[in-house]
């Protein structure tokens, strides 16, 4: 079965963004189209499009709807309001740092490129930039994909928390990516995939991708995975990240360090599958990376329905960070990086 498109851009520069809503999944599939960047920025913050690499995809073609109403086509004046739309999407999510990483690079490429060009063709030099951005997430999961396949082995389980597949990506995912091609190179496996409390994206989501793809995928509770280890259901474990540190250190969903510290009780190899657009160098541990914190009501009102009680504390971090003590290895579109150490991340991504 074909997937769906996570996103895509609609039409020329006059376009639009078309996504998935994966709110709604799995019920409904449902094309949700962008027309303006306060839709974008909107789509983004609740989590419309959701995944470090596709929410990167989706803040490079924001900028290109962000740039359509621009009447004043003067050098100043296109710079001026491309810093303006820039920083608004910047101000969706502080976590994920293919977001920042997409909108520096389509500000970088303007400045480098607007004295080259007629300003006639401004436009489409932001569109043609946004979709290379698009084009190359694509070959990248598909090339973690092939590196990461061979770690699974015939007749295992492979554990997954939260959603790291074509949804989170413009195509095929990173965590997923290296079940997805171990499955095309004829290895046959179970996967095991978290809940995710609280908004349940590997229910929702994980489950959903595998299925589309014919994989044999079972849920399970949160707070199941440490049983589901103990009975040696569980090989490997597998997941995304939506920001890595020099040293390795792993920013992902909430959840993803308690699930690393019971492989580790259990002697599985936990790994981590993310492109390179997802490390940031520039931060020497986990313990600067911004860690978004949500809306109460994501957990008092779980699925729409409230489960605490009226005036109780809630505290809501999106991301918990997994330290690089605990990754047996990260999963590149390059290479595997083993043992993760500042060495061996920053020459794997020199």
């Amino acid at each position: 079965m074909t997937p769906a498109r996570t996103i895509e851009w609609i039409g020329d520069t006059s376009g639009f963004v078309r996504l998935i809503d994966q709110t709604l999944l799995p019920t409904q599939v449902h094309y949700h189209d962008c027309r303006t960047v306060e839709q974008v920025w909107e789509a983004i913050k609740v989590l419309r499009v959701r995944g470090a690499p596709a929410i990167g995809v989706a803040a490079a073609m924001g900028v290109v709807v962000g740039m359509q109403t621009l009447r004043d086509m003067t050098e100043e004046a296109f710079l001026h309001q491309l810093q303006e739309v820039t920083d608004y999407l910047r101000t969706s999510r502080p976590t994920a740092v293919n977001l920042f990483w997409a909108l520096d690079r389509m500000q970088r490429h303007a400045l480098e490129n607007l004295e080259r060009e007629p300003v006639s063709r401004w436009l489409q030099v932001l569109l043609d930039e946004a979709l290379k951005i698009e084009e190359e997430d694509r070959q990248m999961c598909r090339a973690i994909g092939r590196v990461g396949a061979e770690l699974i082995k015939d007749g295992q389980g492979v554990l997954t928390h939260c959603n790291a597949g074509g949804l989170a990506t413009a195509d095929y995912g990173t965590a997923l990516a290296v079940m997805f091609a171990a499955a095309e190179q004829g290895r046959r496996f179970a996967v095991f995939a978290d809940e995710t409390r609280p908004l349940l994206q590997g229910a929702r989501l994980t489950t959903w991708e595998l299925q589309q793809r014919g994989l044999d995928v079972t849920l399970i509770c949160d707070n199941m995975a440490a049983q589901v280890m103990k009975e040696g259901r569980i090989q490997i474990v597998i997941t995304g990240a939506d920001r890595i540190a020099a040293n390795g250190d792993a920013a992902n969903k909430i959840g993803t360090y308690g699930v690393a510290l019971l492989a580790q009780a259990h002697g599985i190899p936990f790994y981590v599958a993310a492109p390179s657009s997802t490390f940031d160098l520039s931060l020497a541990n986990g313990d600067a990376i911004p860690i978004e914190q949500r809306d109460p009501r994501e957990v008092t009102h779980g699925l729409g329905k409230q489960i605490a009680p009226d005036g109780v504390k809630v505290y809501n971090p999106a991301f918990d960070v997994t330290p690089a003590r605990l990754i047996a290895g990260i999963i590149t579109e390059k290479k595997v990086i083993r043992p993760v150490t500042e060495k061996n991340v920053r020459e794997a991504l020199r």
